[in-house]
This record gives structure tokens, sequence and C-alpha cells, in this order.
């Protein structure tokens, strides 16, 4: 027997993006809403994610535009003292749990199945009971899961691996009880960097730890990422500055890429190292410094395969033996799949619109689509940006965030949600006061975002062409 339910929208999800999609429409609209999701509690991914990992940007900047996450406390002690709090994946499930039961169940404007398959076609079951439904949706069904995050615990290491090594998601690093004689970390992305952290914090002795690096990576500093007023005001001026001038006078790729480490724009692990990856993972300069006690850091390329004797990687082996657990950091957290429109007839597919801000892209797509009519307005405002993976993707980034400003600007229904969003970090050079200086610097600062972007163009141009 198949229950039948009506609703305006049908949220295939409940993780980060879907919640901050749903907490929106909620606040702005009238609408009803069914969310159908896998997992047994709301949070996607970080249901499911190792129990050490933080937001590595503040929580200021995470969540629903209708909850606070955390109390906006500086950390006072740790390798993230003196910067806004990062909440940890209890901190972040337990928010989300919260949001559910006090906010959209209360509305009575939200029914919330969790622990149930979405089957298509407006049909779903729950996998414990079996029981199945079907949705009659009035607007939209709304597919959070288009490209949803991975994470290493979801799935098994993709390099084979002979029988009897020791290979374990970092999820299983905070059981171990009977120590290692060496630690093998896979993987240069966030995920590794913090498995890296997380085993130097417990005690580990650099020495006793092997990094395999496939990728060196190109990071965000942290302090770049503070609102004000934890951040001044002139420093963001300052920053801004610098990295408009270390766009317009690159010569080069690899000329821009050392002006913006200059510049302090992007962080590098090792000095010499030349990164070519960039996934807007975010350090502190203690974690940077933590990280550089690592000397045994294997630069050939991807794992692929781990026998008894050595880990074969592309570009050579390593002898490893007894006694040694590696940590599978590799999942590409999350995929690039291709680009589709975000706005469709009876579809919403959410996909970043701000480059690295999922829950702030799922919030304005919700606001646009509860108050702009026509779908093409929508796409128009709402253009997908690709989830960055290489160095050269920093460009992308860069061109889509200064893209982002041109054009809102002189929009005031979204100058107004901009200004109100808890979502939309206070990281912007501040404007003036007076009415004149801030029209004169409005138009300043937009055309010093055209003039970089053009500058962006040639740069990239010259590196597909060459």
């Amino acid at each position: 027997m198949t229950t039948r339910i009506e609703a305006d929208y049908l949220v295939i999800g409940a993780g980060a993006t879907a919640m901050a999609f749903v907490d929106t429409l909620l606040s702005e609209s009238d609408a009803t809403v069914v969310m159908v999701d896998r997992y047994h509690q709301p949070g996607g991914h970080w249901t499911v994610a190792y129990p050490y990992v933080r937001l590595h940007q503040p929580s200021a900047m995470y969540g629903v535009n209708s909850r606070p996450l955390g109390d906006d406390t500086i950390d006072r002690t740790g390798l993230n003292a003196g910067f806004y709090e990062l909440a940890s994946a209890a901190e972040v499930c337990s928010y989300y749990d919260q949001v559910m039961r006090q906010t959209f169940l209360p509305s009575g404007r939200v029914s919330y199945f969790p622990m149930a398959e979405y089957d298509g076609a407006g049909h779903f079951h729950l996998t414990t009971s079996g029981d199945a439904y079907e949705v009659t949706v009035r607007r939209r069904v709304v597919d959070t899961t288009y490209q949803g995050v991975t994470v290493p615990a979801m799935r098994p290491p993709e390099f084979p691996v002979a029988a009897g090594v020791q290979v374990v998601p970092p999820n299983a690093l905070p059981a171990i009880r009977d120590p290692y004689e060496r630690y093998v970390v896979v993987g240069a992305g966030k995920t590794g960097i913090d498995a890296c952290l997380w085993l130097l914090e417990q005690g580990l002795a650099p020495e006793r730890l092997t990094w395999i690096m496939p990728r060196a990576p190109w990071l965000i500093d942290r302090v770049t990422v503070q609102p004000i007023p934890l951040r001044r005001a002139e420093d963001i001026g300052r920053d801004f500055l610098a990295k408009h001038e270390a766009v317009m006078s690159a010569a080069s790729l690899p000329d821009l890429f050392d002006r913006l480490n200059a510049a302090g724009a992007l962080l590098k692990i090792f000095p010499d190292d030349r990164p070519t990856a960039f996934r807007c993972a975010t350090v502190s300069q203690a974690e940077l410094e933590r990280l550089r006690r690592i000397e045994d850091v294997v630069r050939l390329g991807r794992v692929k395969r781990i026998t008894e004797t050595e880990i074969e990687l592309d570009g050579g082996a390593v002898p490893v033996g007894p006694g040694v657990l590696h940590v599978d950091c590799t999942a590409d957290a999350a995929k690039q799949l291709p680009v589709v429109p975000i706005f469709q007839d009876g579809l919403i597919t959410l996909q970043s619109v701000r480059v690295c801000q999922p829950v702030f892209s799922a919030a304005l797509i919700a606001h646009v689509e509860a108050a702009y009519p026509d779908d093409t307005v929508k796409n128009d405002l709402c253009p997908v940006t690709p989830n960055p993976r290489t160095d050269v993707d920093w460009l992308r980034f860069a061109l889509s965030a200064n893209a982002e400003a041109l054009r809102w600007a002189g929009n005031d229904d979204l100058d107004t949600w901009l200004r109100t969003s808890r979502l939309q970090p206070n990281i912007a050079p501040p404007m003036p006061e007076d009415p004149v200086e801030r029209a004169a610097f409005a138009r300043q600062s937009l055309t010093m975002l055209q003039e970089q972007n053009g500058r962006l163009e040639q740069l990239l141009h010259a590196h597909e062409v060459g």
C-alpha cells in the first residue's frame, strides 16, 4: 500500500545545503515541504564524517540563516587561537537536529522522512519498514544530491590493497589502542591535513609520519576569512589592494601565484613546493607551522596500489614494512558533475553559486526561488560556479567572485538580502558612511573588479593556448 501526500516542494536530502534551502524558503514564503533523506538524522555527510573534523572557516559563516551556529566566540587555545570558533562534527550534527526539531517541524509546513530512499518520480520508501509514499508536488522537486559530498568512510579505497595491509579511513584513528610503528597519510586535501594534524596533536613524533601528497595544494590563510570586527577594516582593504596589484602586475601564471603567495592571498605548506591543486582548504599559520614538521613527504603522484612491501605510485614506489597503518584521505569530497541550470521546469538542482560556499549558495537559491517569478531571470542571477580543483581553477574562482559582485550590483532586492543574511560573511572592504563617498567607492570598486577580470581572462587564455 502506498501513502499519498502533497506538498509544494519535495526536497531530496537533509544535508547542509538542503537545510539552508528549506530554512530560507520557510522564512520567505508560505510553502510546504517534504524532506526525504537516507540518513537517520539531518546533516548529510556530517553524520558519517571523522569525529575530529571541524569547519575550516568560522562557524559564523555556516548553517542556516535563521539560527546562529555557535556563540561567535574567539578560540583562546589550540591551533585556531585568536580566530572565531570552528564547529566540530558533533556540534554541526546537533545544530541541524535542533533546526529540524525546533524550527522546521514546529512550523507545521515540513514533513521529514529520515531513513528513506528516493525512488524517483515523487516516490520514496522507508528503509526500515518498507512503507511506500507518493508525493504530489505542486511546485518543484529540489535535488540536493546532484553534487553530493563524499567522505572516505562512505567508500573503500580506490586503489588495490594487498591482504593483511592495514588501510583505514580517518574515522578509525580515534579507535587506535595499540600504536603502530609508522603512519602513512594518503592525500593532501583538507581531510589529509586534518589527519596529519590530529596525529601530531596526539603526540606522534613527526618522524613516524609519512605524508603521500599526490598534488601540493594552494591554501587560504584563515586570517583572511575572519569577519569584522575581529578583522580590522584597514587590513581587509589592504589585502584587497594587494591581491589586485598581484593580478594586474603578473606576467604569467607562475608569476601570478608567486605574487599571490608573497601577498598572503594564497599559502603553500612547504616553501619549495610548486602547488598544482586548489580546493579552498583554509589553515591557520599555527597549523601550517605544525605541518611543516613532517619531513617524509612523498611527491610521486597518486597511489596505484599498496602491497605488503611497497606503495606503488604514478612516479615510483616507496618501501613499507609491517607495523604500518595507512590512512586513506583521498575521497573526492565534492565532485564536479556537468553543470546544469539550477532552475528548470518542476526541478531545482542545487549547485554552487558562490565558489566554496555551498550553504550560502543554497540559501540564496531559495531566496531567488521565492522572490522572482521567471526561471530565466533566476538562472541569470544564479549561474553555477564549478568547484575548483587545480591551481588554474583559482583564476576561475577569482573571476567568479568578481563577476558575482558585478552581476548583483544595483539589484536593491539582493543588496538588502545580502546585508541581512547571516551566511554572508562581513569580509569585504567596508563602504564609507557618506552617501556621495559611498557611491564613488562603489564605482571605483566595480571598475577595479572589471580590470582585474580582464587581466585574469588574459592570463587564463595565455595558459590555455600556450
